[in-house]
C-alpha cells in the first residue's frame, strides 16, 4: 500500500511505504523501467511524478540499476561494488535476484522495531528477555554476512548510506533492545510512527548526563531511599507503603515537571494510588517531613495533611504546593486524594485539569493544554484489571473529556498484592490495555536511571508534539511485602530470596560513579549521612510537641434562605435567544412546531414543562457569567427527547447552540459515552477544580448510577470530610414507576440517604418545574459547595399536572415542604395526612379515589436531606385535627426513603398523632417485570395512602 500527500508537488522525503510492500513496488518500478505500459495507470502517473522514487520510497538503488539493471555508482562507502550488485549488473534481470534480497533485510529491519522490546532488558530483577524468532535473521533466510555485503540506504533512505545493513542492525538493535523496550508500532497514524521511529533511532531523547547532574541525581535518590530506610526503622511494622524498588519515581517526576514548564506548563495534576505516595507528598509536592512524621507519631496538630473533618490515613492524602525548578522558578502540583480504590483517581485528575486549563484569562472560552499537564500513576496489577482503567483511557481523545494528553506512569512491581502476573492479567505486559487505545508504550528498567530520564523525556515531547497519551511501565520490584507489616515470602518465596540480596538503585547508581571518577566514597556517605540526620532531628523535634484534639464538630446544617427569583422581563428575553436559529438552519419540522410554542406562547400565565424550565434556569446562570458543563449519555436532546439544547440541521447535519451566545458564562452540553465509573469521577473532579461553574451530570436512567458506587461512596459523598475536598456537582437521576421493569425505575435513593451526615450532601426529589429551576439556581449559588443529588421524572416530564406557571420563577425560592393547593382551606377537615416524594404525588392527587378522601391532604417533602424539620412542623401544625400521618412511597419498604425519613418523621409528628407508612412490601428487586403487575399495587399503594376501601 502507497501512500500520497493531499497537497504534494513530488514526493515524502521520507519512507512513504510500508516496509512489507517496499519490494512489491520495486518490482513494480522495474517493471515500469522497462515498459511503463506494463503497469497499472495510478502507478504509471506515480512513477512519472519524478526518477527518484525508490530513494524516496526508502529503497535507495544506484542511479544505474534504475534505468538498465547496470551500476555506474560505486558503494556509497566508498571501494568496490559488493558481490550482490556486482552479478545485479551483469544482466538485465540481475535486480530481480537482488531483490528477495531487500526484501528479507526490510523484513527483518521492521522486526526490531516490532519486537526489539521483547530482547529489551526491562526486568531489574535480571529475568531472562523471551526474545521473538524474527529477531534473527535466519528466520528470513538470510545472514549477517550478507548484510554486511548491502548498503543500508537501500532499506532505510539516503540517510543510512554510510552503514552497511549489518551496521544498521546493530544501531537497531542498541536502540530497541537496551534498557528501554519500546511499542509503538501498533499505533495507526503512519506519521506518528515515523517521528516515534526518528526519535528512537536518533537517541534524542537519550542525552549524555553532565557530571553535574549525575550528582544531583545520586543526591535525589539518597533522599528517597534515606526518607524509606527511616520510616522503616522508626516506625517498623507501620503501613506506608514504600516506593523502594522503583525510586526512580521521584526522579521521573523532576523532569516530568521541568518538561512541562518548559513546554508551558504552570501546574502539574497527579494522581496515584498510595504505593510511594509519601515519598511524592514529601519530595514532590513539598510536604514537610515533620507533617509527614506526626501521622506516625499520632501527633494532632495543625499540619499540611491535617483536615478539619474525619480525615484519613497517611497515605491517601493529597495536597498542593509548589516544585522548585532548576531555574528558580516553580510550577504548582496538586497531588489528588485517593481512597484504596487504587484507579478511581484517574478521571478525576483528568476532570480536575479539564476544569483548571479553561482557567485564568478567557477562561470561558479558551481551554490551554500546554498550561495544566496531568500525570497518573498506576499500579501494574490494577492498570491491567480494573476497568475503570479502561474508562477512562477511553475518554482521551473525546471533546468533551481531552486535555492534551495524559503522560500514564505504571509503577510495575510485577506482583499484585500475593498475585503474580499470570494469575492476574491475560496479556504479556501490564500496559497491553493502551495498545487498544493506540497508545505508544516505553517500558524501561527502573534500576537504570538515564534510561528512566530517557523514557521520560521520550514522553513529555510526545504529548507536546501531539497532544495525547503516553504510557511508561517503570519496571522494579517491591522490596518489603503488600505493606510493611506483611511477609511476602509466605506467597513469593524464590522471588524475596532474589530481592533480598539485589542493590538498590541508589547503590548502583553511586557505584557506577565512583567507577567513572565522578564521585569519591566520601561524598556518597555524606549524602547519605545528610538525609539520615536531617530526619533524625525531625523525629526528635516532633516527639518534643504536645498532642492536642479539638475533636471533630459536624456543620451545622441551615436550611437555605436565598431567594432565586428572575424577573419577567429577563425570562422573555432568555427565552427568546433560547429559541432563535439562524435563517440559514434548518430544525427538524416536528421539533420546530414545539419550540415555536414555547416562544409563542410565553407568558406570566403560561404553564411550562420541565426541559423548558431547565433552559430558562441554566440561560439565567449564563447571563450571571457562571460556566455550565452537562453532561451524559444523551444529555444532549435528553433521553426522553424532553430537552434540545443542542440543535441539528436536518439538510446539513450542522450543530447550533442557542444559549452559547447567551452572557458571559461558557456553556457545555456533552453526550458521554457509554459508561458512568469514569464520568461520574470525572466530572466530580471537574467540580472540585471548578471556581464558580454549575457541573451536572446526569444518568440515561437513575437505575444506572450504580455502576459508579465507587466513585460516589468514596468521592461525591466522603470526600469533604476525608479530604476537605469541596465539590458542587449536581446528579440528575431519572426516577419514577412507571412499570418499565426493575432497571428502569429506581436511581437507589435509599443508597444515598445512606450516606448523608454532617451536611455532605442536598437530596432532593423535586415536583415540579418550578421547583427545579429554583433548586438549579440555587445549586450555582450555594456556598460553601456540596454535592446535590435531584430524583428528575420521566413521565412527568409533559404530564399538564406537572406543570408550572411562569410566575413561579419570577417569585420565591426552592420549598423543602409544600403543602396540597387549597387543603389549607380546610385546614379543620382534615384528619389525615399523606407524605409522599415527587411522582407518587400526581398519582395520589389524579387518583379517582383522591374525591372519597376528603378528610386528607396530601403534603409533598421535596427535600429529603438535609431534612425539612421546621418546614414539616409548620406544616403538621397547619392541621389542628390530624389523627394519623401516613408517608407514602413507590418503592419496597427497604428502600426509598421510608428508613431515613421514618425516624426524623416521628421527631417533627407530635407523639400523639400515630404515624404510618404505604409502600411495596420488602423485596430484592426495585421493581414489577409486568406492567399488569405494576399497575396492581400502584393502586393499592394510592388506595391506602388515601384510606379508601378496596371497591
Amino acid at each position: 500500500m502507497w501512500r500520497r500527500r493531499s497537497d504534494c508537488d513530488g514526493f515524502m522525503s521520507e519512507s512513504i511505504f510500508d516496509s512489507q510492500n517496499a519490494g512489491y513496488v520495486q518490482l513494480l518500478y522495474e517493471d515500469y523501467a522497462r515498459n511503463p505500459a506494463s503497469v497499472p495507470e495510478e502507478w504509471r502517473d506515480f512513477f512519472e511524478q519524478g526518477a527518484a522514487v525508490t530513494r524516496d520510497a526508502g529503497l535507495f538503488v544506484p542511479d544505474g540499476l534504475r534505468s538498465n539493471g547496470h551500476s555506474e555508482t560505486a558503494h556509497p562507502r566508498g571501494g568496490d561494488v559488493p558481490p550482490v550488485f556486482e552479478a545485479a549488473s551483469e544482466t538485465d534481470d540481475g535486480l530481480e535476484r537482488l531483490l528477495p534480497v531487500v526484501a528479507r533485510a526490510t523484513s527483518f529491519v521492521q522486526a526490531y522495531r516490532d519486537h526489539g522490546h521483547m530482547l529489551a532488558r526491562i526486568d531489574p530483577l535480571g529475568t531472562d528477555p523471551p526474545g521473538h524468532p524474527q529477531l534473527d535473521p535466519s528466520f528470513f533466510g538470510t545472514s549477517l554476512d550478507e548484510l554486511r555485503q548491502i548498503p543500508a540506504g537501500i532499506v532505510m533512505g539516503p540517510e543510512a548510506r554510510d552503514e552497511t545493513l549489518a551496521d544498521t542492525l546493530q544501531r537497531l538493535r542498541a536502540a530497541y533492545c537496551g534498557w528501554i523496550g519500546y511499542e509503538f508500532e501498533h499505533v495507526e497514524d503512519p506519521s506518528r510512527v515515523r517521528w516515534l521511529w526518528a526519535q528512537v533511532e536518533s537517541g534524542v531523547h537519550t542525552q549524555p548526563m553532565e557530571s553535574g547532574r549525575r550528582v544531583q541525581l545520586l543526591q535525589r535518590l539518597s533522599e528517597v531511599e534515606g526518607f524509606e530506610q527511616f520510616l522503616h526503622r522508626s516506625f517498623l511494622g507501620q503501613k506506608r507503603f514504600s516506593i523502594e524498588g522503583t525510586d526512580m519515581l521521584v526522579p521521573i517526576l523532576d523532569l516530568a515537571f521541568e518538561e512541562a514548564a518548559a513546554a508551558g506548563g504552570r501546574q502539574v495534576v497527579v494522581g496515584m494510588s498510595h504505593r510511594g505516595r509519601l515519598n511524592v507528598l514529601a519530595h514532590i509536592v513539598g510536604i514537610g517531613y515533620g507533617d509527614i512524621v506526626r501521622e506516625f507519631e499520632g501527633v494532632d496538630n495543625e499540619g499540611a495533611l491535617t483536615v478539619p473533618g474525619t480525615g484519613d490515613v497517611k497515605y491517601h492524602h493529597g495536597a498542593k504546593g509548589e516544585y522548585s525548578l532548576r531555574d528558580g522558578s516553580s510550577i504548582r502540583v496538586i497531588l489528588a486524594p485517593n481512597p484504596s480504590h487504587l484507579e478511581f483517581v484517574d478521571p478525576v485528575v483528568l476532570g480536575m485539569t479539564r476544569a483548571m486549563q479553561f482557567g485564568g484569562e478567557g477562561r470561558h472560552a479558551v481551554q490551554d493544554t500546554s498550561a495544566v499537564v496531568p500525570i497518573l500513576i498506576h499500579g501494574d496489577a490494577a492498570f491491567a484489571a480494573e476497568g475503570v482503567v479502561a474508562e477512562t483511557l477511553n475518554l482521551a481523545r473525546l471533546p468533551a473529556y481531552s486535555v492534551g494528553g495524559t503522560i500514564h506512569l505504571i509503577v510495575n512491581n510485577q506482583i499484585g498484592f500475593t498475585t503474580d502476573p499470570n494469575e492476574g492479567r491475560s496479556t504479556r505486559y501490564a500496559s497491553d490495555l493502551a495498545k487498544g487505545f493506540d497508545l505508544p508504550i516505553l517500558h524501561v528498567n527502573a534500576d537504570r536511571p538515564a534510561a528512566c530520564l530517557a523514557a521520560v523525556r521520550l514522553a513529555m515531547t510526545y504529548r507536546a508534539e501531539y497532544g495525547d497519551d503516553v504510557v511508561i511501565d517503570l519496571v522494579g520490584y517491591r522490596r518489603h511485602g503488600h505493606n510493611e507489616g506483611d511477609e511476602p515470602a509466605y506467597t513469593q518465596p524464590s522471588l524475596y530470596r532474589k530481592i533480598a540480596n539485589h542493590p538498590t538503585v541508589r547503590a548502583q547508581w553511586a557505584e557506577q560513579l565512583l567507577e567513572e571518577g565522578v564521585v569519591e566514597e566520601e561524598d556518597v556517605a555524606r549524602f547519605n549521612d545528610q538525609v539520615a540526620g536531617h530526619l533524625h532531628n525531625v523525629l526528635d523535634g516532633v516527639q518534643q510537641e504536645e498532642s492536642w484534639y479539638g475533636g471533630h464538630v459536624a456543620p451545622t446544617t441551615q436550611e437555605d434562605a436565598s431567594d432565586t427569583s428572575v424577573p419577567f422581563e429577563q425570562l422573555a428575553h432568555l427565552n427568546r435567544e433560547a429559541l432563535s436559529w439562524p435563517e440559514s438552519f434548518t430544525v427538524h419540522p416536528k421539533l420546530a412546531h414545539q419550540l415555536d410554542r414555547r416562544r409563542d406562547t410565553f407568558s406570566p400565565e403560561a404553564n411550562i414543562d420541565w426541559a423548558h424550565a431547565e433552559t430558562l434556569a441554566l440561560g439565567s446562570l449564563l447571563a450571571e457569567g457562571f460556566v455550565i458543563r452537562l453532561t451524559g449519555q444523551d444529555s444532549q436532546r435528553g433521553t426522553f427527547s424532553q430537552r434540545h439544547l443542542v440543535l441539528h440541521d436536518v439538510e446539513t447535519g450542522r450543530v447550533h447552540v442557542p444559549l452559547a451566545q447567551v452572557g458571559d458564562g461558557r456553556l457545555e452540553v456533552y453526550n458521554s459515552p457509554l459508561s458512568e465509573a469514569a464520568v461520574l469521577g470525572y466530572e466530580y473532579g471537574y467540580s472540585v477544580a471548578a471556581e464558580r461553574d454549575l457541573i451536572l451530570w446526569e444518568a440515561q436512567f437513575g437505575d444506572f448510577v450504580n455502576a459508579a458506587q465507587v466513585a460516589v461512596d468514596q468521592f461525591v459523598a466522603s470526600g469533604r470530610e476525608k479530604w476537605n475536598q469541596y465539590a458542587n456537582l449536581t446528579l440528575l437521576l431519572p426516577h419514577g414507576y412507571e412499570g418499565q421493569g426493575p432497571e428502569h425505575s429506581s436511581a437507589r435513593l435509599e443508597r444515598f440517604l445512606q450516606v448523608c451526615a454532617e451536611d455532605n450532601l442536598c437530596v432532593t426529589y423535586p415536583s415540579t418545574p418550578a421547583q427545579y429551576f429554583h433548586l438549579l439556581r440555587r445549586q450555582a449559588h450555594r456556598r460553601p459547595e456540596r454535592p446535590l443529588i435531584a430524583m428528575t421524572p420521566k413521565s412527568l416530564l409533559r404530564l399538564p399536572a406537572a406543570g408550572s406557571p411562569v410566575s413561579q420563577l419570577t417569585e420565591g425560592r426552592f420549598r423543602p415542604v409544600i403543602a396540597e393547593p387549597g387543603s389549607t382551606d380546610r385546614r379543620d377537615e382534615i384528619r389525615r395526612l399523606v407524605l409522599c416524594t415527587g411522582k407518587v404525588y400526581y398519582e395520589l392527587q389524579g387518583s379517582d379515589h383522591r374525591r372519597e378522601a376528603e378528610m386528607a391532604a396530601i403534603g409533598r417533602v421535596e427535600e429529603l436531606y438535609p431534612f425539612p424539620t421546621s418546614a414539616l412542623e409548620e406544616l403538621v401544625a397547619g392541621y389542628p385535627h390530624l389523627e394519623e400521618v401516613v408517608w407514602v412511597q413507590e418503592e419496597p419498604r427497604n428502600m426509598g426513603a421510608l428508613t431515613f425519613v421514618g425516624p426524623l418523621l416521628r421527631a417533627a409528628v407530635p407523639r400523639e398523632i400515630p404515624l404510618r407508612w404505604v409502600a411495596r412490601p420488602e423485596r430484592a428487586s426495585p421493581a414489577e417485570g409486568k406492567v399488569s403487575y405494576h399497575r396492581l399495587e400502584q393502586e393499592r399503594i394510592v388506595r391506602e395512602a388515601l384510606g379508601v376501601e378496596n371497591g
